[in-house]
């Protein structure tokens, strides 16, 4: 048999050494991988994939009847702690009233003074026990913290979302881009920032993309090939 037809040629080798390497296009600042703080079921999707939002702008939102729930009870707890508090001031302001030494002693009205102190600390902690839980419900709103547009969403209304685990959803500034290329480590140490590239999508090695050095991250990673991991990118040369 003859040999076989070849429907897609590969790309050209434009210099005469160089140095191949894998690489994916992403936002200039890095994808950003929105997570959860807690574990918790999913109440509201606020965008789409493709939606453009700004810094600041809602997402999503997460089951908040727990701390709604402990919220009320703390407010209860704030009117408490202000009727304890007016009842103990009264007490101590007619004992303060009484002009004759003699009709009550220093001890007693010391006492009186303290419980008022200890009613005005606990209403204080009542209030921040509240400023508390807001703020804990603030943190279930989760808000994108740039501009960008929504790369990829990861969840549905009513799903449980756990914390630590994938992203959510994945948000990016595309107006701009960059290749971020694992350079293998047998010839990292022929990389010179000085250096020309251009990459080629392997879809089409007829398209020719001119690349402009930014940066190197001077961390060095093993190499992640043969992870067996279902997103895993192979080099085959």
């Amino acid at each position: 048999p003859g040999p076989e037809p070849v429907y897609f040629e590969p790309a050209l080798n434009p210099y005469e050494k160089t140095i191949a390497a894998s690489g994916i296009i992403e936002a200039t600042d890095k994808n950003i991988e929105i997570g959860v703080p807690l574990s918790a079921l999913v109440k509201d999707v606020c965008v789409k994939v493709g939606e453009p939002v700004e810094q600041g702008q809602l997402l999503f939102r997460l089951d908040d009847r727990e701390l709604m729930a402990q919220l009320l009870v703390q407010r209860t707890q704030i009117a408490v702690s202000q009727a304890t508090l007016a009842r103990l001031k009264d007490q101590l302001a007619r004992l303060e009233s009484i002009k004759d030494p003699r009709a009550i002693s220093q001890e007693e009205l010391n006492m009186r003074r303290y419980d008022v102190a200890v009613a005005t600390a606990q209403l204080e902690a009542a209030e921040a026990q509240v400023t508390q839980t807001i703020l804990l419900l603030e943190r279930l709103n989760i808000c994108a913290p740039q501009n960008g547009i929504i790369l990829q969403n990861n969840i549905r209304k009513g799903e449980f979302v756990t914390a630590g685990g994938s992203p959510a959803m994945i948000l990016g500034d595309i107006e701009h881009l960059q290749v971020r290329a694992e350079i293998d480590e047998q010839n990292a140490s022929y990389l010179t920032t000085e250096t020309s590239a251009i990459a080629f999508p392997k879809n089409n090695s007829s398209l020719e993309i001119p690349l402009r050095f930014e940066r190197i991250e001077p961390f060095m990673v093993p190499k992640r090939s043969l992870t067996g991991a279902s997103d895993e990118r192979v080099d085959t040369r």
